[in-house]
This record gives C-alpha cells, sequence and structure tokens, in this order.
C-alpha cells in the first residue's frame, strides 16, 4: 500500500476508503468511510474499522496490530471491528459512553476491550496518540491527536467544512461546536485533520470558517 504520509523514523499514515450502509434511527445511507492505520513496519494501530475486514487486514499486513480504536460506536465506524481484531488477536477500544451504539451492532453479550478515556495514551511505533472526549455526534465520540506530527484523526467530530452531523439519536448541536472548540481549535492551525469521511483539512481553515457555526447547517 502507499502511504498517505511519511514521517522520520518510519513512521507513515495510509488510509483505507471502504464503501458500505451506514444503519440508525431506522434510516440507511451507502457511504464511504476513511479507515486510518498509523505505524511502521513492524507495528500499527487501525482507526475507525468500516466494512471491509478484508481491505483492512491486507493492508495491516504481517504487522503487529497494536489495538483497534473506534472514534465513536456507529455501525458504519465499528461493523469491522470485531472481525479485524479477531483475526490478528488483537483489542479493540471504545468510548463507554458509545456503549449504546455498539450493542445496537454486536449486542449486549460481545464488548469492546478497552474503554477510552480524555487524555489518555496510545503508543504505536514511539508516537504517542491522545484521546480527546468530544462529544457532540455521539456521546462517546472521541479525535486522537499526534502532537509530535501535527495530527489529528477526528472521526466524525470535524469534517472539512465544519462539525459532523447531530440530526440523529444521541446527538447535540451545541454540544459537538462546544466540544469541537475546547478541544481542537486551541491545536496549531496546521496541524491535519484526518476524517472519517472525505478529504483532509486543517485546523486553521476550520477555525477559519467556525465564526458561522451555531446558524449553519452540520457537515454530512
Amino acid at each position: 500500500m502507499t502511504a498517505y504520509a511519511e514521517f522520520p523514523q518510519g513512521l507513515r499514515i495510509e488510509r483505507v476508503v471502504t464503501a458500505g450502509t451506514f444503519e440508525l434511527d431506522g434510516g440507511s445511507w451507502e457511504v464511504e468511510n476513511n479507515v486510518w492505520l498509523i505505524g511502521n513496519d513492524a507495528e500499527v494501530v487501525v482507526i475507525d474499522p468500516a466494512h471491509d475486514p478484508e481491505a483492512i487486514l491486507a493492508a495491516v499486513g504481517e504487522r503487529e496490530l497494536l489495538l483497534v480504536v473506534c472514534t465513536h460506536g456507529h455501525n458504519d465506524h465499528i461493523n469491522a471491528a470485531v472481525e479485524v481484531a479477531a483475526e490478528k488477536d488483537a483489542e479493540i477500544a471504545l468510548h463507554p459512553k458509545d456503549g449504546m451504539l455498539w450493542q445496537e451492532e454486536y449486542g449486549a453479550d460481545l464488548r469492546w476491550d478497552v474503554d477510552l478515556a480524555d487524555q489518555g495514551g496510545i503508543t504505536v511505533a514511539d508516537l504517542e496518540l491522545t484521546v480527546l472526549h468530544t462529544p457532540g455526534h455521539s456521546p462517546g465520540a472521541v479525535c486522537l491527536h499526534a502532537s509530535d506530527i501535527d495530527v489529528v484523526f477526528t472521526g466524525d467530530t470535524l469534517f472539512n467544512g465544519g462539525p459532523g452531523a447531530t440530526g440523529r439519536k444521541y446527538s447535540d448541536r451545541d454540544l459537538i461546536v462546544r466540544s469541537i472548540r475546547r478541544k481542537l481549535l486551541d491545536l496549531s492551525d496546521d496541524t491535519r485533520v484526518l476524517t472519517g469521511h472525505g478529504e483532509e483539512t486543517t485546523i486553521e481553515a476550520e477555525r477559519a470558517g467556525s465564526r458561522g457555526w451555531d446558524e449553519d447547517e452540520t457537515a454530512e
């Protein structure tokens, strides 16, 4: 696989774009998701395993899969998590406030392994990813900030163009805007925002557009 972004000491980010169905509130929508991998030739973390476990596992290859991280519990961000983790004997991490969404996909008898917590740390290839709890799109939504390389993985909290959607159950428009302003917009201007869908942006670009968020419609 061609690296999406490369950094010193062999660290790299890869993106696998997968397609499938997002289902919630009795509706279904065809979507494309960004599945992110970050690591080196020896080890890797997978972020938001969606729709296509075979493609994700092919990208992991022979590397050790340290952790499968779900930025939130919507089915289009977790529906390949169990299969990917089981194949590589890895653990799955999710914020516990999204447990009800996890259960909609997997039932009450199957639980994720690791509870994500605000300011918690995940280490891969000598890089620290800091967990930022950013509720609003869902109660347990998180972002992962890699300050050493000026990258933040935002799931569906922040997109190129503004906040993620809040028109479905468990979501809150005021809360997502507050989360972004308090946790993300203070990051450095050139921080790359790697999103759950669509193309990347920067903190500088999204801060510049944030004045109208209270009045604008949510991004899809």
